[in-house]
């Protein structure tokens, strides 16, 4: 018995266990967590290494319930852990419970930043992610400031998380092949409890900025600058991709209406 790879659920296969291993390897919890939620895990490659591991308890989320079913009759030791549930619609307290857990997987492409998202949402309850994404995604969220490929994910996600590339994976390893290349990445949760600015404001000055990335901030963000503000300071005639996270609380803050 074998499942069927489904192209509206995006899925494509691992086939090398080298690669599996690797992932497993990279998840190291050091006492900050003791549960791993693995999201989509199809057949099991990568799963199969994660049960090995002895330093966290494995759950898996999977929508497809033909690889349910395989898990089930493949993987008896995770019976009760495998929840034939939509990741991007659950409550995941509901789920796991108020302790903190890791997010690992082999995402589907087509669902890949609404995860990272969702995690996001969650990310005092989650300390760290591995996962695969097509590799021009995993390298905007890694990427920093000055790039090209720097962007709304990369600012949003580095505001809370380190973030790290961890290695390239070829096409010919899936079945069926994707079209393009993967890359693994790590994210670790920093420090920071709150930012030191209005965070729907940020998140709001972000998108804006980086949705006209071509303009100078003077002219992208036109509309937010309020009377007051000094418009021939430096940072309002950079592009956004010049700007770190740092940067863009500061500018949070300056566009402030309550300053």
């Amino acid at each position: 018995m074998s499942v069927r790879a489904k192209k509206h659920l995006g899925q494509h296969f691992l086939t090398d266990l080298s690669i599996c291993q690797k992932i497993s390897d990279a998840v190291q919890p050091e006492g900050k967590y003791k549960k791993v939620l693995e999201v989509g895990p199809g057949m099991g490659a990568l799963t199969q290494f994660l049960l090995k591991r002895q330093d966290f308890e494995t759950h898996v989320v999977e929508i497809d319930k033909e690889s349910v079913d395989y898990l089930n009759k493949h993987y008896p030791t995770l019976e009760h852990k495998i929840h034939s549930v939509d990741f991007l619609k659950i409550n995941l307290q509901e789920l796991i419970g108020k302790e903190p857990f890791a997010v690992v997987g082999n995402f589907p492409y087509n669902i890949s930043t609404q995860i990272l998202f969702k995690v996001l949402e969650n990310k005092n309850q989650i300390p760290e992610v591995v996962g695969m994404f097509q590799k021009e995604v995993a390298e905007r969220i890694a990427e920093k400031p000055g790039s090209k490929s720097y962007g709304i994910t990369s600012v949003l996600l580095q505001a809370f998380y380190n973030i790290e590339y961890l290695f390239t994976v070829d096409e010919y390893v899936f079945n069926p092949p994707p079209k393009v290349k993967s890359g693994v990445i790590r994210l670790v949760r920093n420090n920071v409890k709150t930012l030191d600015c209005d965070e729907k404001f940020f998140k709001q000055i972000v998108k804006q900025a980086f949705n006209q990335r071509r303009k100078t901030l003077r002219n992208s963000l036109k509309s937010l600058i309020h009377e007051g503000i000094n418009k021939s300071e430096e940072i309002f005639s950079l592009r956004p991709e010049k700007l770190s996270v740092a940067d863009f609380i500061r500018l949070s803050k300056l566009l402030s209406v309550e300053n």
